[in-house]
């Protein structure tokens, strides 16, 4: 295993092989680190502030047609604009490392419990926090299962490297079935489930968070029967936000639909301008699109695509929110607006990562994929009433491939510049009979125009690192062999 796996908490690696058994001077172990219950609750946001979801949200923008490049862009990820993905690309390496550093974190949690005996009067509080590393573990593991897992229906297709212990030094993992990955998955939820003593918060693992992940599996997974049944009991507490509670939601002020998110702060690691351009991201949600703020004249080096935003007609407050207003009246500049900052500083926004509209086209799909294509209209119709404020037309759909394109383009929309589209179009893409478009003064002088749905892009490779650090890994993805 690569040693960036193996980077958490209490770890100290050394650089030679003799030292690997010497007790060092100064090291923490898991016993003088974790010695109470506010041991444990320290660790347990430490684990939080591993999970960033910025290069989600980088790279499904920049690979697919979210944006275009911007008036300020000085080659700030056009490769990945071109096409460009290998084993040495930024995306590959980020989302590798930053969910194996999460998982090492959990890992350290999940087993430093069982260092310390809760008093009585701690044992909620205690099993709570174990809860959530147990619902952090199974996230981890299901965004790098989403990432590098060829086939989400076919058991047998080989994954990522299945981490669920704090791994030493040498040890070498090869990769995984999908199987193997979905198993561990779910143990871990249902174990949180009865765990967790909370039921619902919008920046802590709940009880909530669990229903929502174990949709969003069931979704990938196509198991829509049990996709629909989670997201309808979420949709019952969490209602579609309505057009002024949906503008708060984006500068982190209405949490109406959230369900999950997370946390950004002045002050905070990710209070920074991050990696721009690049898939290696972190920072602020916002700097994935702007330099200095969301507006025409805060040097956006990646636009709005026109294509993308001619799907948001007059009246649609996704339209008022996603684009900055500096950009009327002639929007011949479309800046990203989604992210406009809070707390008095521009583009430092909360990542959201469940909501309620999820649920709502979760169970549109569902309704899709049984050809029940009235309740594919009410759902999507359902969602547009509340983007406009009003009732408006939604479009009847008369086959199987027009629902599943019509959830698609409602996925588009309401989650641009969320980290969705990448996987989406990997999941629906084909069946809807959709793939990435660019408009031709886009994309021409880039020679990317199009991508389809199932070219092997849509599968990110091993990291270079990985592979030349584990022989245990004995397989790379199709496409991507040296």
């Amino acid at each position: 295993m690569n040693k960036y796996i193996i980077l958490g908490l209490v770890a100290l690696t050394v650089s030679c092989n003799e030292s690997i058994d010497i007790d060092q001077v100064g090291r923490l172990g898991a016993e003088q680190a974790f010695q109470s219950l506010a041991d444990l609750e320290s660790g347990i946001l430490g684990t939080y502030n591993q999970f960033d979801y910025t290069p989600s949200m980088q790279w499904a923008s920049n690979f697919t047609d979210e944006i275009a490049i911007g008036p300020d862009n000085g080659g700030q990820g056009q490769a990945v604009y071109s096409g460009i993905v290998n084993t040495g690309s930024a995306v590959t390496s980020s989302i590798w490392q930053t969910y194996y550093d999460a998982l090492n974190s959990a890992n350290r949690i999940i087993e430093a419990a069982d260092l310390i005996e809760a008093e009585e009067d701690e044992v909620d509080a205690y099993n709570n926090v174990l809860g959530e590393a147990y619902a952090l573990r199974a996230w981890g593991l299901f965004e790098l299962w989403s990432y590098y897992t060829i086939n989400y229906t076919d058991g047998t297709a080989l994954s990522a490297l299945l981490v669920n212990f704090v791994p030493e030094v040498a040890t070498q993992l090869p990769r995984a079935t999908s199987t193997e990955f979905l198993t561990q998955i779910g143990e871990d939820l249902t174990t949180a489930a009865g765990l967790l003593t909370v039921q619902s918060s919008p920046t802590r693992v709940s009880q909530d968070f669990v229903t929502a992940l174990r949709a969003k599996v069931a979704l990938y997974t196509e198991d829509y029967t049990t996709a629909d049944a989670l997201a309808a009991s979420l949709l019952a507490n969490y209602p579609i936000s309505n057009t002024t509670q949906f503008e708060g939601m984006w500068d982190d002020s209405d949490d109406t639909e959230i369900i999950f998110k997370l946390e950004r702060s002045v002050g905070d690691p990710y209070d920074g301008q991050g990696a721009t351009g690049s898939a290696n991201a972190g920072g602020w949600a916002g700097a994935n699109y702007a330099f200095v703020n969301p507006t025409v004249d805060g040097s956006p080096y990646f636009v709005m695509s026109s294509q993308l935003f001619d799907l948001m007609p007059d009246g649609d407050i996704r339209r008022e929110v996603y684009v900055d207003e500096s950009a009327a009246p002639d929007y011949a500049v479309l800046p990203v607006g989604k992210y406009p900052g809070s707390g008095g500083q521009p583009l430092l926004n909360d990542l959201k990562i469940f909501r309620s509209a999820d649920m709502l086209l979760i169970r549109a799909e569902a309704a899709a994929s049984s050809s029940d294509f009235a309740a594919v209209a009410t759902f999507i119709d359902e969602l547009r009433d509340a983007r406009f404020g009003t009732d408006v037309a939604t479009p009847a759909v008369a086959n199987q491939t027009a629902a599943f394109a019509a959830v698609l383009e409602q996925r588009r929309i309401e989650f641009a510049f969320e980290g969705h589209r990448y996987r989406d179009l990997k999941r629906l893409g084909v069946r809807a009979g959709v793939s990435v478009s660019r408009p031709d003064a886009e994309c021409t002088n880039f020679g990317n125009c199009s991508i389809a749905s199932d070219d092997f892009r849509f599968t990110l490779p091993i990291p270079l690192f990985e592979l030349d650090a584990n022989p245990a890994i004995t397989t790379q993805n199709p496409g991507y062999e040296q």
